[in-house]
């Protein structure tokens, strides 16, 4: 039997900064979690990983990451996601600076 499919959103690094960032639903690329797109149907979130891994002047590593709806959009299911989510850990900077 097939597995359900779970709730997913597309990420990336950029291209040139090196940067995690999500593909939102207007087509632009965020670097925030919450604003990806919550993509709730297989065929819908295989679609959006095909634009997604056409833009190769901009991202590399595309895939499909676990979500779950969360009250300001969507949030990681996995800790690795989480982790990447926060930004580089070797030092505060980026994301992790504006959250102290």
């Amino acid at each position: 039997m097939a597995r359900a499919f779970t709730p997913k959103v597309v990420t990336a690094n950029d291209l040139l900064e090196g940067d995690v960032i999500y593909l939102t639903e207007t087509d632009q690329w965020s670097r925030h979690h919450h604003e990806a797109e919550l993509i709730e149907d297989e065929a819908h979130a295989e679609i959006r990983l095909l634009f997604a891994s056409g833009q190769q002047n901009k991202v590399v590593g595309v895939y499909l990451a676990d979500a779950r709806p969360g009250p300001d959009g969507p949030e990681p299911v996995h800790f690795r996601e989480a982790f990447r989510a926060k930004g580089p850990s070797n030092y505060v900077h980026g994301k992790q600076e504006s959250r102290a």
